[in-house]
Order: C-alpha cells, then sequence, then structure tokens
C-alpha cells in the first residue's frame, strides 16, 4: 500500500514540476521584466540613397545606423550565424550541446577556449551587461530565455545588428560598415562581411587600421569556419583570402549638419529619409569651403538646391562652415528670417500680368516720387524715366516696382504669397505697405524658393519636400501664361524672336536682391531642372559695404549652376509656351496697338501678351487727371491752340507722354513740341503742358538740427520738374541772397525755430515744406 502511495505522489510530483516550473519562469519574467525600455533606439538622418549625413550619438556618446536583415547583405548573415550560432534558427536561446563543449574546451585546455554563448545570449549581454561569472552567466542565459519568450527570432537578430560593438563609440553592423567602409551594409563584399563578422569578439585588439594583421587573421578564421560547414564554396573562400585587409580610419558622417539637425527635430521617426543627393551635397559643400576664404570676415553663405519638377531638396548648404564660430556656423540662413530685398519683385510683376494692369512691354515711370514720409530711389542713385515692364524687372528698378505694387496692392500681393505658404513678415502692428517689394520686409529663403517653383511649374507654387515619403503639395499662385512669361523676362528672353517661336529648354533665369544697408545679398534661380537659391551676409545683421547681390550672390548661382547642368542628361525638362501667351506690337506712350502710319505710335515695341488682353499705360496713383495721356483741345484753322469757344475751334486728340516723364524724354517728344503753339488771341484755359515742381530734401514737418557741438546747419534742397528753367525761393517769405535762381540751393540755418521753404517755377507753380530746426 505503501509503496502504491509512493508511486502516486511522484507521479503527482512529476507532473506538478513543469508546471511549477511554467510559474517560477512566469513569477520572475514579472519581477526582473527584460530591459528593452533602456535600449535608447538610434536616430539617423540619411540621404535618399541611405548615405548618413550627420552623427547623432545617444546619451552615452555611442552611435548607431539601425538596419533590418533585409538590409544586410545576406553574406553577411552567412558568415554571421555560420561562426557565432550555427543553430540560432532551431534552439531557444541557450544551446546545451555548444555550452558543453565550450565547458568540456576549457577544462582540456586548462584556459577559456570558447564561452557557447548563443547569439541570443550575445543580445543578452550587450542589453543587460553582467560580470563573467558564473552567477552572470545565469542571468545572461535567463535573459536569453525571456528575449525568445518575449521576441521572435527576426527581432532579436535585428537587435544583434544594431548592438554588436565594433569599437569605440560604433555600434551596429550598419554604422561599422558606413564608418568604416563608407558603404551601407547591403553592399557588403564577401570579405568585408566576414571581417565584420569577427570584428564584435574584441574591437579594439582587431581594429583593421591599427592592427591589420590581426584583423585579417581573425576574419581568415570565419572563413575557415564557412569552408568546413560547406557554406561558401572552397574556390570563395579561396578568392576572398587573397584580399589584403586594410582600411582607412573610422569616416565620421559629416554632411548637410543643419538640414539634419532641422530634421532630427521636425520628425519622430529614427531613421530619418531626406531627399538630399549625397553626391550633389559633397559637391555644394566643396564649393562653400573654397569660397571661404574670399569671403570678408564674419561673413556665411547659403546654398539651397531643389529640384522643381518633384520639389525635393537636393542640396543643403545652411551656412559656410558649420565648424566657424566666428562666422556663426550653426546659424542656419536658410530657415532664417532676413529681409528680401528685391526678389519679391517677380511675383508683383506677375500679379499685374494676371490681373490685366500690365503686359510685358508696358510703359512704367522710373521717375522720383513721393509716398507720404516714403521716398524710395533706385540702387544706382539715378533715374531712368520711360521704362518697359520687363526691362524694369530685368533692371531691378525700384520705381517702377512700386508703381506696379500700388496698383495691385501690398496687403493684396502679401495675402496672395501666404496662401502658398511665403509667409511676410512684418513688425509687430505695422500693415503691409510699399516698402516690401523694396526688401522692407522679412522672409526666409526656404519658403522664397518654394514660392519661385511657381515659375516653372506652370504658375503653381509647391511646397519643398524635405522627406522622401513626403507627399507634394501645390497651390496656384499665378496663371500658366503669367509665370511663363515671367520667367522667360528672368532668362533674358523678354522680346519675342522675329520667328515667334523660343526654344523650349528656358536657360538660367535669375533675379537678384539686396537689403537696405548691404546686410543681405540675394540670388535666386531658376534652370531647367532646379532652383537655385544663394544668401550671402553677416547672420548678425551687420552691414557690409560694396555686399550685393549682383557681386556677390550672382557669383556662386554661376557656380552652382555650372554644377548642375551636367545632370540634366539627354532630355531636360521643356516649358513650352502656354496656348494664352501671344505677341503683339503696341505703341508707346498709349500701351496698345495703333495702326501703322499713327500720330500717336511715338514707339513702337513687340511684347508678350495674356489671353490678348493689352492694357493701357498703367499711370500713377493720382496722375489720372493731372498727367492724363490722353489729351484733348481745340485748335483753330491756323493750327494754333485756342479755347473751345473760339471762332473755328475745332476738337483735337493727342496721346502724350506722362508728365512727370519729361525731363527724360528727346526735345521732340515733349509737350511743347507736340501740341500746337498756343493762340495769344484766345489763348485756351488750361494749357495741359505743365510739368509738376516737386520740391526735394526735407519732408514736412520735419526736424532737423546740426551735429553735437556745432551752431550753424546747412540743408541741401533742390526743385524738380515746373516749367522754365529759372526758380525763385523763399525762406520764411524772404527771398534767397545769392544766385537765386538755380534748382538746388544750400540752406543756412543759423537760428533754431520754425521754418517755411517756398520755390516758385517760372509758369507761377509753387511747391513748399514747413521745417523746425532745434
Amino acid at each position: 500500500m505503501r509503496s502504491v502511495k509512493t508511486r502516486w505522489r511522484w507521479r503527482y510530483a512529476l507532473l506538478l514540476a513543469p508546471l511549477t516550473l511554467c510559474l517560477v519562469m512566469v513569477l520572475l519574467d514579472w519581477l526582473f521584466p527584460l530591459p528593452l525600455q533602456q535600449v535608447q533606439p538610434a536616430r539617423v538622418v540619411v540621404a535618399e540613397d541611405g548615405s548618413p549625413l550627420w552623427r547623432f550619438a545617444d546619451e552615452h556618446g555611442v552611435w548607431r545606423y539601425p538596419v533590418t536583415p533585409e538590409e544586410v547583405a545576406p553574406a553577411y548573415l552567412q558568415a554571421l550565424l555560420t561562426y557565432e550560432d550555427r543553430w540560432f534558427w532551431q534552439h531557444p536561446g541557450i544551446n546545451p550541446f555548444s555550452i558543453a563543449r565550450a565547458a568540456w574546451q576549457d577544462l582540456s585546455h586548462g584556459q577559456v577556449i570558447s564561452g557557447g554563448s548563443t547569439l541570443t545570449m550575445q543580445v543578452a549581454r550587450l542589453i543587460d551587461p553582467q560580470p563573467r561569472t558564473l552567477q552572470g552567466k545565469a542571468v545572461q542565459a535567463w535573459r536569453a530565455l525571456q528575449l525568445e519568450w518575449h521576441l521572435s527570432k527576426r527581432d532579436i537578430l535585428t537587435l544583434y545588428l544594431n548592438r554588436a560593438p565594433f569599437g569605440g563609440t560604433v555600434e551596429g553592423v550598419g554604422a561599422a560598415s558606413w564608418s568604416w567602409l563608407g558603404k551601407p551594409p547591403s553592399q557588403l563584399t564577401k570579405g568585408e562581411a566576414a571581417l565584420l563578422a569577427v570584428l564584435p569578439q574584441a574591437p579594439s585588439r582587431l581594429r583593421p587600421d591599427r592592427w591589420p594583421e590581426r584583423a585579417q587573421a581573425a576574419r581568415d578564421k570565419v572563413l575557415d569556419r564557412l569552408a568546413q560547414y560547406h557554406v561558401w564554396s572552397a574556390q570563395e573562400v579561396a578568392e576572398v583570402r587573397q584580399e589584403p585587409v586594410w582600411l582607412p580610419p573610422r569616416q565620421i558622417p559629416q554632411m548637410a549638419p543643419l538640414l539634419a539637425r532641422r530634421l532630427l527635430a521636425q520628425s519622430p521617426d529614427n531613421k530619418i529619409v531626406s531627399t538630399i543627393d549625397p553626391e550633389l551635397q559633397r559637391q555644394l559643400e566643396g564649393l562653400a569651403s573654397n569660397l571661404k576664404p574670399q569671403l570678408p570676415p564674419r561673413t556665411s553663405l547659403a546654398i539651397l538646391v531643389v529640384d522643381h519638377t518633384t520639389m525635393k531638396v537636393r542640396g543643403y548648404v545652411g551656412s559656410v562652415d558649420f565648424n566657424d564660430q566666428s562666422r556663426f556656423g550653426q546659424v542656419d540662413m536658410i530657415a532664417s528670417v532676413r529681409s528680401p530685398g528685391s526678389v519679391l519683385k517677380p511675383f508683383v510683376y506677375g500679379m499685374a500680368l494676371d490681373d490685366g494692369l500690365i503686359h510685358a512691354e508696358s510703359l512704367l515711370q522710373d521717375v522720383p516720387r513721393r509716398f507720404g514720409d516714403y521716398r524710395p530711389g533706385n540702387f544706382d542713385t539715378g533715374f531712368h524715366g520711360p521704362v518697359s515692364a520687363s526691362d524694369a524687372l530685368v533692371r531691378s528698378l525700384n520705381l517702377p516696382a512700386v508703381q506696379v505694387l500700388e496698383a495691385v496692392g501690398p496687403k493684396n500681393v502679401t495675402a496672395r504669397l501666404r496662401n502658398v505658404g511665403l509667409n511676410l513678415r512684418f513688425p509687430a502692428g505695422a500693415e503691409p505697405n510699399l516698402s516690401l517689394i523694396l526688401g522692407g520686409t522679412g522672409a526666409r529663403m526656404d519658403e522664397l524658393l518654394a514660392a519661385y517653383s511657381a515659375f516653372a511649374r506652370n504658375g503653381n507654387a509647391a511646397q519643398l519636400r524635405w522627406l522622401s515619403n513626403q507627399p507634394l503639395v501645390e497651390r496656384r499662385l499665378l496663371s500658366p501664361g503669367a509665370a511663363w512669361v515671367v520667367r522667360r523676362i528672368l532668362a533674358g528672353e523678354a522680346q519675342p524672336p522675329a520667328s515667334g517661336e523660343l526654344p523650349r529648354v528656358v536657360p538660367l533665369a535669375w533675379k537678384t536682391g539686396t537689403s537696405y544697408g548691404y546686410r543681405d545679398a540675394w540670388a535666386m534661380g531658376i534652370n531647367p531642372r532646379w532652383l537655385i537659391g544663394i544668401w550671402v551676409g553677416r547672420p548678425d545683421a551687420t552691414p557690409v559695404a560694396g555686399q550685393y547681390g549682383f557681386a556677390s550672390a550672382v557669383p556662386i548661382l554661376n557656380q552652382v549652376n555650372s554644377i548642375l547642368m551636367p545632370r540634366l542628361g539627354n532630355s531636360p525638362p521643356q516649358d513650352p509656351r502656354p496656348a494664352s501667351v501671344t505677341t503683339s506690337a503696341i505703341c508707346w506712350p498709349g500701351g496698345q496697338p495703333l495702326p501703322a502710319g499713327d500720330d500717336n505710335c511715338r514707339q513702337r515695341r513687340f511684347g508678350w501678351v495674356i489671353n490678348h488682353t493689352i492694357p493701357p499705360t498703367l499711370l500713377a496713383a493720382g496722375q489720372e487727371s493731372l498727367t492724363g495721356l490722353r489729351l484733348r483741345y481745340w485748335q483753330n484753322a491756323q493750327g494754333l491752340r485756342v479755347a473751345a469757344d473760339c471762332p473755328g475751334a475745332q476738337a483735337q486728340e493727342k496721346l502724350l507722354w506722362p508728365l512727370p516723364l519729361e525731363p527724360w524724354l528727346p526735345a521732340a517728344e515733349q509737350r511743347a513740341q507736340r501740341l500746337p503753339a498756343i493762340d495769344k488771341q484766345c489763348p485756351p484755359l488750361q494749357q495741359g503742358n505743365m510739368l509738376p515742381l516737386i520740391l526735394t530734401g526735407l519732408i514736412n514737418g520735419q526736424r532737423v538740427q546740426p551735429l553735437p557741438g556745432q551752431s550753424s546747419l546747412t540743408v541741401t534742397v533742390s526743385a524738380q520738374g515746373g516749367q522754365g528753367s529759372q526758380r525763385w525761393w523763399f525762406l520764411n517769405g524772404e527771398p534767397l541772397e545769392g544766385e537765386n535762381l538755380k534748382s538746388t540751393q544750400q540752406l543756412s540755418l543759423d537760428k533754431p525755430g520754425d521754418y517755411q521753404l517756398v520755390v516758385m517755377d517760372e509758369a507761377g507753380q509753387l511747391a513748399s515744406v514747413s521745417f523746425t530746426r532745434g
């Protein structure tokens, strides 16, 4: 009876033992969970082909390049598993046969020959390091069982691929492949695979750049194992043995640091795949390095290249030298808000074309004008009188651009640009005004270049694509016709050829910009495939005398374009003329077609028009009544100009040039020559050829004061326009002494107080200004 009970006890014990063991393991797993959360995921920003751009280490300074087994060359996996753990796919985390074999070898040789660790146990040691003691081995074995319990074999292999030590601060076969070989792990040769498979055993002792003989001997051991188990053929192994082992010192990824930092902050992904072309990036960084000695002290530059067919960012140089603190190298000028100078002008001209305000050869006025307290001038400080819209844009003349902006509306322009992602920045509480066309606002290069894509994408402005999986997003900014015309103007093809056809492949179109005080020099370019943005200046916004767009930025633009053009291939993108764009002959000053021989056609020009719309000459605000083009008058039988109620008066009409252009017109085109002489017996009430008189040098209500330590003050004033050559000047009602009849005067103000200055021309016109001397 007792023996039967004993047998049943043993049976119960044998049945309960596995269950108890399972419960104990579950309890231990709960009490001592796997420290997987302590494994810091690697974060890396790579180019489109997978090349790492910049090294981002974890909190311990370790750099990793995350890979999966599918992203590693099969030869590496064969070498690794054959040498380290042939039964990896079969065992439960520990291999009793390997442990027994290792124990026998260690005992028979009296020293440690092999450890018997499986690949899973090595992963356990990597995520939870333990001392090399019996207890440490037990913990390691337990962690291996946990890994097999919680993770798949593929996940365990992935952990090893990304955590295996390769010396110093490099971990994982991905980082090792890029650091040692400069290539992705998917392209490892068999010799390289065998070498990298053995390096983690003793990464410092086997460094191939310092100890190539040791590294080769270790690699050959792997080859012996592969041949022994017939994984690779004897011939393959023999061929690999002939390859010497020598590698250059490790290469730290150092490309596009400012872009890499920017993308790392914007994306939560561990592996951020950018759209950068690594070969082009190296060329652009090399160009920046070569240009650095030529730049003034503390000056930086920025280069941005975008493929406008896809809107992928292909090259990004945010500063001239990331490591140069004297040039503020870690300030990303592509993402910085700067004054855009004149690079906004093409947008305003394009909008005016779409709004039917101008055509490509519209007559504009490059003459002095005042807008309240705002009095813009040209970069060359001179004025050119009558200019076409295309010529004004190519020469970047300021007064015609302000005239066009005034017609389109600053708020309208700002809103339309904001709609496509170009956010113009203004001081707090300030509204868009006419100064924005000359750089009186703030903008970022990346947003500017994205908006410039409208000139290459049929009027659609698309957002830049920073990541390879980022969708293309675009919005309408201009009509296809307006975008095409502006791009052709910027490319030097403003005039239609005699044949009426232009090449479908557009040459480099470009626009410069210079901000107030020579703080920012810009050049924006569009070639058949790429958008190019160039900025030169000091990041701290200090003025640099003589630094402006054409001299500082355009040469760099041309060098970048020279780098890009060989990449076009045999089928570059084309830009055919839209059906909405036609050519037309127009006449100045009216701006519309006139039949041959018409006396009102004072200058015939040919230009591009959109939708057959040919608007008349755009007049500046306030000129419609004062200086209108179409002048109606009466003349008698003798051909003299008379009043309407004079005997024999016949109504006549002429197209005249806007009055502010008179000083720049040939004598034969001025109103005094174009209009008949006045009949003194019956003169017209309004002569219609009076040029306005303008006083410059002082602003109404201005307060002026002498320099510190001086009691007297001299102010230069001038009179522009008006009739005749003589001027009469009066200060507080008293005629000025000396040469009173000149157009320019030097006012000597010896006493503080209020002053009124009046100037009169030969026709009796008056211009005045009141000011105070402090």
